[in-house]
């Protein structure tokens, strides 16, 4: 990864090294007791200074009077008392100085010095350079492990905002699947058990993906539960949901939303639809579709919902889906589609034994390398024959 200027001097702000003599070193190797702290040059050169640009294009040992240019930070090696300059050049980056003060002795620094420090400078900047890469790895190793700690964090609470036991209704068999296509997702389905001891049954597909697709989520599910309790009417929730939506939702974002109202004592059930996939039923004969129109939740502020009713008989099938599962593809670009699913319907009955038969037919479709692209949720609701109920 390419380390800009800004982000290499700042940590590192003006580098300096303290050498100290070795204490029975030979008088003439006195080469090493150039280097002094700059104080003044704690802080950070700032990456459109001057002196980067000429260092990069003459980075060899240099006399600070001698610098052609002048800005903050030569001003401040001047100020400072340094002598010579070392750039430390990496990959055609300044990403940091060597600064020597004057010499302890009244001599100054000879060609010989200046060739040691011209080899220790090329030494020192790959040295940094491998230092500045590993530290740069250490920490977006972090960044991820910190990340994908705090999806799994959010994929937990999401969880939880599922139902967490389906609804046991007399006379009924349930079942539900729901499968994110990252940590988390924007797909929900939920149960809602009416004072009057009917159910409302809400599946929901938000637009995107991700956090911000789970965090819209959150917020449909709340504002779609605070509807159902001011109304018995299932166009009525979503236009009252899509009223609230509307205001705050992010530009180019929606959800899709199913919602019925079910009489589990007589199969009744009255439903509208925002957008969303289209449920299955599966009567005693064939597969058809519960049709119902209208516009994603979260699109315009005033729109009204039609409801519709039917009556579920016994033997018959509801399946709730998300277009997770009809619009997958397999390796040849292939759609899962609906075709599947209503043979599915037509030999399975039972709940979960339908989902499973789902799943593994999906499974089989897509093939072992298949990178989900989108959230699958399914979600069955049977009313058993009289004679089993």
């Amino acid at each position: 990864m390419k380390v800009t200027t800004a982000t290499v001097l700042q940590p590192f702000k003006a580098l300096t090294s303290w050498f100290q003599r070795p204490a029975r070193r030979p008088a003439p190797m006195t080469t090493m007791e150039w280097v002094r702290l700059a104080p003044q040059l704690t802080n950070e050169i700032e990456p459109d200074d001057a002196l980067i640009d000429y260092l990069v294009q003459n980075p060899d040992v240099t006399k600070v009077d001698r610098i052609p240019v002048d800005s903050p930070a030569v001003r401040a090696l001047r100020d400072s008392g340094v002598v010579l300059v070392v750039p430390l050049v990496s990959q055609g980056e300044l990403i940091g100085l060597l600064n020597l003060g004057p010499r302890r002795s009244d001599q100054g620094y000879s060609w010989h010095d200046r060739r040691l420090l011209s080899t220790l400078s090329s030494q020192a900047a790959t040295a940094l350079r491998v230092a500045q890469l590993a530290h740069q790895e250490r920490i977006e190793a972090l960044e991820r492990e910190r990340l994908a700690h705090e999806l799994r964090v959010a994929g937990s609470i999401q969880q939880m905002l599922l139902p967490q036991h389906l609804p046991e209704l007399d006379g009924w068999t349930t079942a539900a699947h729901y499968q994110p296509a990252r940590a988390v997702g924007g797909d929900f389905y939920d149960f809602i058990e009416t004072p009057d001891g009917r159910l409302v049954i809400v599946v929901a597909d938000v637009s995107d993906k991700g956090i911000p697709a789970a965090l819209l989520m959150a917020s449909t599910r709340m504002i779609v539960r605070a509807a159902a309790t001011r109304s018995n009417d299932p166009g009525e929730i979503l236009a009252s949901a899509n009223a609230e939506l509307a205001k705050e939702i992010p530009a180019g974002m929606f959800v899709t939303v199913f919602c019925g109202i079910l009489d589990p004592q007589t199969g009744h059930l009255q439903y509208a639809n925002a957008g969303h996939t289209l449920p299955y039923r599966r009567t005693c004969e064939q597969v058809n579709r519960l049709h119902a129109t209208g516009f994603p939740l979260g699109l315009f502020p005033e729109v009204e919902y039609d409801t519709f009713e039917t009556t579920i008989q016994p033997g018959e099938c509801l399946l709730f889906l998300s277009d997770g599962m009809t619009e997958a593809h397999n390796p040849s670009g292939k759609m899962f589609g609906d075709g599947l699913l209503g043979d599915a319907l037509l030999n399975y009955h039972h709940g979960q034994e339908l989902l499973d038969h789902l799943l593994a037919e999906l499974a089989e479709f897509t093939g072992p390398d298949w990178e989900q692209e989108d959230d699958v949720t399914l979600l069955t609701l049977r009313r058993m024959e009289e004679d089993n109920a």
